[in-house]
């Protein structure tokens, strides 16, 4: 007979949550510790060691997700303007001022501007066909 249960060969292992060891003790040391280790971090960055800087600095800016692309785009009322403005972000991606990357989120922003666009026609070529078809109807009556 087996040491485990059946569905458990590895036994029912840490419950969710749980610290090991090594991270009490850590969680200890950083509880009465932690503004002595900050301020050390901190002296150490300032008298130019790198590795302490970056981690200080890390700490204090986040790394940024994305930033707002300076692009002109032209107004788009109608499905025409897309091609106005897939040209102005093309332009900028050639001129450097956005990278290829943010030029994709622009493209796929325009993309969505274009299945509306498409939604509206499509309901409205379904308005017209309704409306014909109640009109035939009518005549069949």
């Amino acid at each position: 007979m087996g040491k485990f249960k059946n569905g458990h060969p590895g036994g029912p292992g840490r419950p969710r949550g749980s610290r090991n060891a090594i991270n009490l003790m850590l969680d200890k040391q950083a509880e009465t510790d932690a503004g002595t280790m900050v301020a050390a971090m901190v002296k150490a960055a300032s008298e130019g060691d790198r590795v302490a800087a970056r981690l200080v600095l890390n700490r204090i800016w986040s790394t940024p997700r994305g930033r707002a692309a300076n692009v002109d785009l032209p107004p788009i009322k109608t499905p025409e303007d897309l091609l106005a403005a897939h040209a102005a972000v093309a332009a900028a991606i050639t001129a450097g001022t956005i990278t290829p990357h943010e030029g994709v989120g622009l493209a796929s922003m325009l993309e969505t501007h274009r299945k509306a666009f498409e939604l509206v026609a499509q309901e409205k070529r379904v308005e017209v066909m309704e409306a014909e078809l109640r009109s035939y109807r009518k005549q069949l009556a």
